[in-house]
């Protein structure tokens, strides 16, 4: 990704996605609460987001032997999703699917939806990490699968535990912004 590209798809995060408020305004997922929110699924639904989104998670898979990519519900769908449309031109198109958070409860009661089979090699994506504790309910059904899962790329981590918790499960989180790269708003 170009400093250019990545440049731009810092600004649309900042202006779209970037929410700012009072001290312990927003409760986040892990249970913390912050006096900012990153809504990404603004920025991944928005054409350029989603575009900047897939070439920075392409431009870092390029060199690895990816089968499959998605991740938890509901924030890695839409970008699972365009960079699995994006691969299309590519050598190797990946296909993408997504874990609920619990199965559902009519139809074929899958935890696992989309493009998915056991003993792949697959790539989680995240919208945004915190702790890393939701990205792990992906991992441990993947993982259930005999599906091998050595990296979780996230568009924004929020620099509060998700790496060390992901290393210590032989993990690697790769991020392609921090909320460092945001402090001039927060």
């Amino acid at each position: 990704m170009s400093f250019t590209d990545k440049e731009k798809l810092r600004s649309i995060i900042q202006e779209k996605g970037l929410i700012t408020g009072n001290s312990n305004t927003f409760e986040l997922a892990s249970g913390d609460k912050s006096n900012f929110f990153f809504d990404m699924k603004i920025v991944s639904m928005d054409p350029e987001g989603s575009e900047l989104m897939a070439n920075a998670i392409l431009d870092t898979i390029q060199q690895q032997d990816y089968e499959y990519i998605g991740g938890l519900e509901s924030g890695s769908i839409p970008i699972a999703s365009v960079v699995a449309n994006k691969s299309l031109g590519t050598k190797k198109p990946i296909p993408a699917f997504f874990v609920r958070k619990t199965s559902k409860e009519r139809g074929t009661n899958k935890v696992i939806e989309g493009n998915l089979t056991g003993n792949s090699r697959v790539i989680v994506v995240e919208d945004v990490t915190t702790k890393g504790e939701s990205v792990l309910v992906a991992v441990k059904a993947l993982r259930e699968l005999g599906c091998k899962v050595d990296r979780v790329i996230t568009i924004v981590d929020r620099l509060s535990g998700a790496s060390e918790l992901l290393a210590g499960e032989g993990i690697e989180l790769v991020s392609i912004f921090t909320k460092d790269d945001f402090s001039d708003c927060i």
